[in-house]
């Protein structure tokens, strides 16, 4: 097994903010998690941890086995692209699931901070389909929340029909051939519909493509050189961005910093601070939610999580629990990002293996508790 400590040279002093990184006292415990965890995350994993106007832990860990080296080299060939077996580093650049979600819940409420739109904004007023087909009362705010009531075809349906897709008015009408499975705000079921929409929607109101919107309002000021939603007929605002964690830490630090990246403000301290509050409130049925997210609150993008070993959020009032909260949007992959505002700092883990549900949520809340010690 080799473990390497990852030098922020050149390419990350594009953060401005964030220093070369240094050996870490007290960092042991997260060392030897990464250790013992690396096989069953796909065999390589990095982990950038920043607090304090700096990065004070990064690491990647590669112990990729023959059998994950080839799966790897089978789904790179089905998708006609060439596997990358190499370690881990921050430029290392891979699809980054439905921690896209965040990226795009940014995104719509850069047009809320100019107001261009307005959360309380029903969809049918942008897209009539919807309104033909009873889901016109939708309103944006419970897109971005998983709160319209539709119920999405289960994850590789729904996958299936959107590489079949050719415009985002397609999308849309396949959206609004959906059924609901419960009234706009009563029923939360995470899935792709709703960013669908209010991805659309943006279009709708720009006449531009999602992916050109992205480029200009997040990419552009947070300097992401490689991060994008892809060249495809139709942009997949829930789960279709390839990301660095070079490109991700610097969206992360604007959220922790309240909106403000470099001196420049790429979303108002009131729309991130909207993003973070739980939207599923008492009343609220489950009709999906995945098992790593189980028990947590949700707001516009992003998971509202309790403190590890805080018990079930849904128990507390307002889905919080143990006075203290971190925000994050996890994906399929088992890429993991957080800010917890508590402590000031935020980290992500970049991973990439698919094994279902199965302990990922006990993993990333052991993770975090080992951070959290470690900055004590």
């Amino acid at each position: 097994m080799q473990m390497k400590k990852i030098v922020f040279l050149l390419v990350f002093m594009g953060l401005a903010v964030i220093s070369r990184a240094q050996s870490a006292p007290g960092f042991a415990g997260v060392d030897d998690w990464l250790q013992q965890n690396v096989k069953e995350m796909g065999g390589r994993v990095l982990l950038v941890v920043y607090k304090g106007g700096k990065v004070v832990y990064s690491q990647s860990v590669d112990e990729m086995s023959r059998r994950q080296k080839m799966v790897n080299n089978y789904i790179a060939r089905r998708q006609g692209k060439k596997a990358n077996n190499e370690d881990y580093t921050l430029a290392t650049r891979q699809p980054i699931a439905s921690c896209s979600k965040w990226l795009s819940a940014a995104l719509v409420m850069t047009f809320v901070d100019e107001r261009k739109l307005d959360l309380s904004d029903t969809v049918g007023k942008y897209l009539p389909v919807l309104s033909l087909h009873g889901k016109g009362g939708i309103t944006v705010r419970q897109c971005l929340s998983h709160l319209t009531g539709i119920k999405e075809p289960p994850l590789k349906e729904s996958l299936k029909e959107m590489k079949n897709t050719g415009s985002m008015d397609d999308a849309i009408a396949a959206i609004a051939e959906m059924p609901m499975e419960g009234a706009p705000g009563t029923v939360f079921h995470y899935s792709n519909a709703g960013l669908q929409i209010a991805g659309a929607i943006l279009e709708k109101l720009s006449g531009k493509s999602f992916e050109t919107l992205f480029a200009e309002r997040i990419a552009g000021p947070l300097g992401l050189k490689d991060t994008d939603f892809g060249k495809g007929r139709v942009a997949w605002p829930a789960g279709g961005a390839s990301s660095t964690p070079e490109d991700y830490m610097k969206f992360l630090v604007m959220i922790l910093d309240k909106g403000i990246y470099r001196g420049v403000r790429v979303l108002s301290e009131k729309s991130v601070a909207e993003m973070q509050v739980n939207r599923i409130g008492s009343g609220v049925r489950i009709g999906y939610t995945p098992a790593e997210a189980a028990g947590t609150g949700y707001g516009y993008g992003e998971w509202v999580m309790g403190k590890p070993g805080a018990g079930d959020m849904g128990a507390a009032k307002d889905g919080m629990s143990g006075g203290g909260i971190f925000v994050s949007s996890p994906g399929l992959f088992g890429s993991f990002p957080w800010v917890d505002n508590e402590r000031g700092y935020c980290a992500f883990l970049m991973t990439f293996y698919i094994s279902g549900d199965k302990g990922k949520q006990e993993r990333y809340y052991a993770l975090k508790q080992k951070v959290d010690a470690a900055l004590r």
